[in-house]
């Protein structure tokens, strides 16, 4: 159980690394949105790192809300830029 839990966890850090990768090299955007989803990926991270410092507490409750952060940005960026390359029909 432990290990299927691990690989979930790899899977949502790898797909929000990948993501946040894809945003950053969008050059149609400004630095500052650029380099948000990859920022909230990294301070999540060392959120996540206070656990191994004994400071859970700050962990739980800041790590996991930056991922989540991080994936909607992201996200919407990338859902953003794909709307603005496909031309729209107009009847």
């Amino acid at each position: 159980m432990l290990f299927v839990i691990a690989i979930i966890g790899i899977s949502i850090l790898g797909f929000t690394l990948w993501y946040s990768a894809r945003v950053a090299r969008m050059r149609g955007l400004p630095a500052w949105r650029r380099f948000l989803p990859l920022s909230l990926l990294v301070l999540s991270i060392a959120a996540s790192l206070l656990r191994a410092a004994d400071v859970p507490q700050v962990a739980n409750a800041v790590a996991f809300p930056l991922l989540l952060a991080a994936i909607a940005v992201s996200l919407m960026e990338v859902r953003a830029e794909r709307n603005r390359r496909t031309p729209t029909v107009t009847q």
